[in-house]
């Protein structure tokens, strides 16, 4: 059974189930409920399509048929009838058997969670790149579930069959059916032939963007990816620090196609790529089809990791972007980590970071409070920000005196009249920071610091 495509306006039902068994928690039965059915039902708003109902049940694992119970499965039917909805979207993934059942008893359109991504992807994409690999994601998705729309369909259309169009008959769109072959193989083959059309593009496209990246990595100018989950005000963000005008919306994954702009008020050119964000359970064919434009993270000099503060899961949204870097290969780049939108934070209330820490910044790309602080972080980090500093090493500690030496350039070592060694060495601030050195810079009084960094 087919239906046509979800246009805006549409009324949807939504239906999400909290498992409760761990078997099934990794699809979506976690425990922090009302969070992730917030955030379903604004992908919902996000595809412009309107929420008319949500359906929600506990289970302890899917129905082979129907993903739901049969006495949900009733529920959902007279939800239909009394709203008048015309799609059915599911905050899970489906079987192929399971959707085309749905849809046979529910007589409506049903979409599965990776479906309305894809949906949103769709509508928001705009450039070439950006539209190639949504129609990646959507075909690589349709492998799967193409046997769901031609049950009805699996006649051999050899010679004299299917309407008597004999052997190697041409159907419509110029398209050769071969002999023996059902309409389903056919669609099939098709399908591969359009796979592999995209692949081949989209393969040309990484290819200038790795020649891009060369070019800067030749110029010496370093290049800083902003990441984060979807809506937490990267694009804000990107204009504040570049002076840019990209569109910035208050809705998930307004921005699809990576933008790359010059940080503003350096002296030194620094690249700040703007890219698309993440969000809990990203559909797997989307990660490998926005390959080239996570890639653009993947081999940035330093990584700006925006969170929404004001979120009450923020620190799930944090370890949820962390565990994408970890699989798109960014784990290892140096991080900083921007707690953005404290302007929405309650009078009177800090964000929940920890005070004194230099790659954890609190900020309001709206406001434009703490992005001086932000830049000279970003300045610090990607080594641009050197300072000559005299460090005083206690009697005995050779760990400190060979970390000097191995992470700075040390320019001459003095003795004391009390025999108090002291290095004068020139490294990177925020390595000071982090070694704990960093208030021994233009001190007069470094008598302070006693032992080895770290």
């Amino acid at each position: 059974m087919l239906f046509e495509r979800p246009v805006p306006g549409d009324l949807a039902t939504l239906v999400d189930v909290r498992f409760t068994t761990r078997a099934t928690a990794a699809d979506g039965g976690r425990g922090d409920g009302d969070a992730h059915r917030d955030e379903f039902r604004e992908l919902v708003r996000s595809a412009d399509l309107v929420c008319a109902s949500l359906v929600t049940a506990s289970r302890d694992k899917p129905h082979p048929r129907w993903f739901v119970g049969t006495g949900k499965l009733d529920e959902l039917a007279g939800v239909l009838a009394s709203t008048a909805s015309t799609l059915v979207v599911f905050n899970h993934e489906l079987t192929p058997a399971q959707q085309r059942n749905l849809e046979e008893r529910l007589e409506c359109r049903v979409m599965t969670r990776t479906e309305l991504i894809l949906h949103i992807f769709a509508d928001r994409a705009r450039t070439h790149e950006g539209i190639l690999q949504v129609q990646l994601a959507q075909l690589t998705h349709a492998q799967t579930r193409l046997i769901r729309g031609w049950t009805h369909l699996d006649r051999q259309t050899g010679a004299g069959g299917a309407g008597g169009r004999g052997a190697g008959g041409r159907i419509g769109g110029g398209v050769q059916r071969g002999a023996g072959e059902t309409q389903l193989e056919m669609d099939q083959r098709m399908l591969g032939v359009r796979l592999r059309q995209v692949r081949t593009r989209l393969e040309r496209v990484r290819k200038r963007r790795a020649q891009s990246r060369r070019r800067r990595l030749r110029s010496r100018i370093p290049t800083v990816a902003l990441a984060g989950y979807t809506n937490a005000g990267k694009s804000t963000l990107f204009n504040a620090l570049t002076g840019s005008h990209s569109p910035a919306e208050n809705r998930l994954f307004a921005t699809l196609d990576p933008t790359t702009r010059r940080l503003e008020d350096t002296a030194r050119d620094v690249v700040v790529s703007d890219t698309v964000g993440f969000i809990r359970n990203l559909p797997v064919t989307l990660v490998e089809a926005f390959k080239a434009t996570l890639e653009e993270v993947a081999e940035a000099d330093l990584v700006v990791h925006v969170i929404d503060t004001s979120a009450g899961d923020a620190e799930s949204m944090r370890r949820e972007v962390i565990a994408v870097l970890a699989e798109i290969g960014a784990a290892s780049i140096p991080t900083l980590e921007v707690w953005n939108k404290i302007d929405r934070l309650p009078e009177g209330v800090a964000p929940g970071i920890h005070s004194g820490d230099p790659r954890r910044i609190a900020a309001s790309a709206l406001t434009g409070a703490g992005l001086d602080e932000l830049r000279q972080a970003i300045w610090r980090r990607l080594g641009l920000d050197t300072v000559t500093a005299q460090i005083p090493v206690p009697a005995g500690d050779g760990a400190l005196r060979a970390w000097l030496y191995r992470n700075g350039e040390v320019e001459g070592e003095t003795v004391d009249a009390q025999g108090t060694l002291t290095v004068a060495v020139r490294l990177d601030r925020a390595r000071l920071d982090e070694a704990g050195l960093g208030h021994l810079v233009a001190s007069d009084s470094p008598s302070d610091f006693v032992g080895s960094p770290g």
